[in-house]
């Protein structure tokens, strides 16, 4: 699993192998024996490209599907489209909720 997130997080900074080789200070061919499972990272490599993504180290390992650290819940939209939603974004929506209900309350109550 580590092989394949580790491809999919470069590609989607859009580095190629030697570009990140040269942010996390190791040779190409390194990133690419991590990518094709051949070479296995220590931990504090695995740390390395976990900062450097801004990804979990469970994420890069496989061991959950929710990437940044800092993300609690995730919401399934109508399409089917999965969102992640932070703690900071999770206290402004409890925030927003009671808001609302107190509005709806009122609103309610006039009617």
């Amino acid at each position: 699993m580590f092989s394949s997130r580790l491809r999919e997080q470069r590609l989607k900074h859009n580095l190629t192998m030697k570009q990140l080789g040269v942010r996390v200070n190791l040779a190409a061919s390194t990133i690419s024996g991590y990518e094709n499972g051949i070479r296995k990272p220590d931990i504090s490599i695995l740390y390395l490209f976990a900062d450097t993504f801004d990804v979990s180290v469970d994420y890069l390992l496989g061991r959950t599907d929710i990437s940044q650290p800092n993300h609690i819940a995730m919401i399934k939209t109508e399409s089917d489209q999965l969102l992640t939603v932070s703690l900071e974004e999770m206290e402004y929506l409890k925030e927003s909720l009671f808001v609302f209900r107190k509005y709806r309350q009122l609103t309610l109550k006039r009617h």
